[in-house]
């Protein structure tokens, strides 16, 4: 959350759309994670089917009580070339979702990845993705969480551990719940009536239109 809301009167404040990092190792399904949310195809359109950049992402879903809620997702890249670029996601972040491939485990990235998140202290979720395989080991996925000291709620923790296939969609309705739960319990607020901060995603030089960039707002308008 921006520092600078936290010391704003309580009533100029209003609730804000959590902001959602997906981070792991390079080919476990992050961004296949975030086309079946979004229903779209960014994954085909990567080079080598690697994320080369940070996108942000904002989705709407529907809660058990018919509520519609906002989500930003960020998707940073997996390769090792790209670490302070995924560091940089998670600094914007207020909760990270951690990405493990269920046929494959813990691998160099997905360590690195649960060390930045660690590092800037926001919480997270677990996921072990591409259940849909053959030889998907949720378990092996759940003991390697204890090597690597995460403590999920399945074994006493406070840490979400969430199977699921990016494929099927199984497992990405309760994702999102949890989601919406953790930015509950946070409550993220903003002030939407001081001039707008916030972060800048990524920028190009346009030959026509000059410097474009992404931004996302955390603060004001």
């Amino acid at each position: 959350m921006n520092q600078n809301t936290k010391s704003q009167p309580n009533n100029t404040l209003i609730k804000r759309p959590p902001i959602v990092v997906i981070m792991g190792h390079v080919d476990h399904g992050k961004t296949s994670i975030l086309d079946y949310i979004r229903k779209s195809r960014v994954a085909d359109k990567e080079a080598g089917g690697i994320t080369q950049r940070i996108g942000a992402y904002e989705i709407e879903e529907k809660t058990k009580e018919g509520e519609i809620r906002k989500i930003t997702f960020l998707d940073t890249p997996g390769h090792e070339a790209f670490t302070k670029m995924r560091g940089r996601g998670a600094r914007i972040a207020d909760i990270a979702v951690l990405v493990v491939a269920s046929d494959e485990g813990f691998k160099p990235q997905t360590k690195e990845a649960l060390q930045i998140i660690k590092t800037e202290k926001i919480p997270f979720i677990v996921t072990a993705n591409k259940i849909d395989k053959p030889n998907s080991n949720i378990e092996v996925i759940k003991r390697e969480c204890g090597d690597n000291n995460i403590y999920i709620e399945e074994w006493g923790g406070e840490t979400p551990f969430i199977p699921l296939s990016a494929k099927t969609g199984e497992g990405i309705r309760e994702l999102l719940e949890t989601i919406l739960l953790i930015s509950d319990l946070h409550d993220f607020k903003a002030n939407s009536n001081e001039n707008a901060e916030g972060a800048i995603i990524e920028s190009h030089l346009d030959k026509r239109r000059g410097v474009s960039a992404s931004l996302i707002i955390q603060n004001g308008t």
